[in-house]
């Protein structure tokens, strides 16, 4: 596994376009919502026509630098991925990096969802965790990577439709609303990514002007 760069150690990003290394609409929403305040042209790799690699590493910080690599290797351009999931205590930590995977082929997040709740069943402990890791990779192979994740508990039956994935059933600590009910501005102020990526902008990106 790759080291957290320290903020003096990081590359810094001084390039006026990125790759979003993913084919999520609602990730690449997010993520380009949390890059607005930088004068940055933001591309997808599905708007590239990129293909989605295989995601074969074994945590989420392996899996992001392989999609990273991938993108920007790809399009000859700096690119920025996330991997990211549900970690639940009574599930060992699952479904954690195969988060997308228990919606099946086409990723239903409500299957996925009932999912969890199903193999919960009974047990009272319903904490969990949202874990992000943001590789950050030039076509000449460096990269960077940092992590976050927020602590919460888990509803049943979801609510709200405003976020995507598993939002509708998390809701984070000292929160009443899930992630799926609160204003999307407040939740890129406080998620998983949002503090993935201020770690991220701390040690690679100048200040916003």
């Amino acid at each position: 596994m790759p080291a957290l760069s320290a903020p003096d150690m990081a590359r810094q990003f001084t390039e006026n376009r990125l790759v979003i290394a993913s084919h999520n609409p609602g990730k690449v929403r997010e993520i380009e919502a949390l890059l607005s305040p930088w004068s940055i042209s933001v591309v997808s790799a599905s708007e590239l026509n990129l293909p989605e690699p295989e995601e074969t590493g074994n945590s989420f910080v392996s899996n992001a630098k392989l999609k990273a690599d991938a993108a920007a290797f790809g399009a000859k351009l700096p690119a920025l991925a996330d991997d990211s999931g549900l970690a639940v205590d009574a599930l060992g930590g699952a479904p954690g990096i195969y988060s997308a995977r228990w919606g099946g082929p086409g990723k239903d997040f409500d299957a996925a969802m009932a999912r969890v709740n199903a193999e919960i069943g009974g047990n009272p402990d319903r904490r969990a965790q949202f874990v992000c890791a943001l590789a950050l990779t030039w076509p000449d192979g460096q990269s960077e990577v940092f992590e976050g994740e927020v602590h919460g508990t888990l509803i049943w039956p979801p609510r709200g439709d405003k976020g995507f994935g598993y939002d509708p059933m998390f809701v984070a600590d000292g929160d009443t609303a899930t992630y799926g009910e609160i204003d999307p501005a407040e939740k890129h102020e406080k998620s998983h990514r949002a503090a993935a990526f201020a770690r991220l902008i701390a040690a690679c990106f100048p200040p916003a002007s």
